[in-house]
């Protein structure tokens, strides 16, 4: 586990709830049940800080580190989007942007990242569509530098198979099976009598493995979708075990805050 995505999950499943700051010394805490050193973590932070995630702060006269607001938007959406059983109405029509892709390999990438973690998937080069319509999109490509234009549109044809082009969803389904064979054993140890400390340890891990998903899957409307959906399996699968594991670790993470 990479220790800048595990202070992603923190921030964004425990301490954005808490006022979004923690001492360093709490984040070691935090994660070093996961396996992550206390220099990683360290290491992490120091990148954070420099990419505008977080800003150096003290509480209770120790240093620490808190949410910049770009993140602290960034985390409440992928909340929403993690905690999704329920599904929106979709209005039948798509969300097109074009543009010219940036020349350096790096942007390029930075880019499509964040398209996909806004929804968005690609018909071809420059060309991305999403069933949803996102107000980030501006700010998506003004932190790029990059000009696009943005069409509301209705597909005439087959949008399942235009959707399919743009996600590969027989993978996804393919990984969401594999997301709850590989975890249920992790959360089906956890019962009344387990320690904080290991129902904090699986929830976290159940946690870091389907927030990969908010990078893969836009939560298409259930008509662009196969039936039976895995995704639907694998999202009633986590919001039972999440919510059941919760009240144990967030004594674990208050012990952790309290004692530093």
């Amino acid at each position: 586990m990479k220790a800048r995505s595990a202070l992603f999950d923190i921030y964004g499943d425990h301490l954005r709830a808490r006022g979004g700051a923690a001492p360093v010394a709490a984040l070691v805490d935090l994660l070093e049940p996961l396996g992550v050193k206390a220099p990683a973590v360290r290491t992490a932070i120091s990148r954070m800080v420099k990419q505008g995630w977080l800003t150096a702060c003290h509480i209770r006269g120790h240093r620490g580190y808190s949410l910049t607001p770009r993140a602290t938007r960034r985390l409440d959406e992928a909340a929403a989007r993690i905690y999704r059983t329920s599904r929106r109405d979709w209005d039948g029509k798509l969300d097109m942007v074009m543009f010219a892709p940036p020349v350096s390999r790096q942007e390029r990438g930075r880019l499509a990242d964040a398209l996909r973690f806004h929804g968005y998937g690609p018909l071809a080069p420059g060309t991305w569509i999403s069933p949803w319509r996102t107000p980030a999109l501006p700010t998506v490509f003004a932190e790029s530098d990059v000009a696009y234009d943005r069409f509301t549109t209705v597909h005439h044809g087959n949008t399942k198979a235009l959707v399919a082009r743009a996600w590969d969803l027989e993978e996804l389904a393919r990984r969401y099976r594999e997301f709850v064979a590989e975890l249920e054993p992790v959360v089906g140890l956890i019962g009344g009598g387990t320690p904080d400390r290991d129902a904090y340890t699986a929830r976290f891990q159940l946690v870091h493995a389907f927030r990969v998903f908010l990078f893969s899957d836009p939560g298409l409307p259930s008509r662009l979708l196969p039936t039976p959906w895995a995704g639907s399996a694998a999202a009633a699968f986590f919001d039972a075990h999440a919510a059941r594991l919760r009240p144990a670790a967030d004594r674990f993470v208050h012990e952790c805050l309290m004692s530093r």
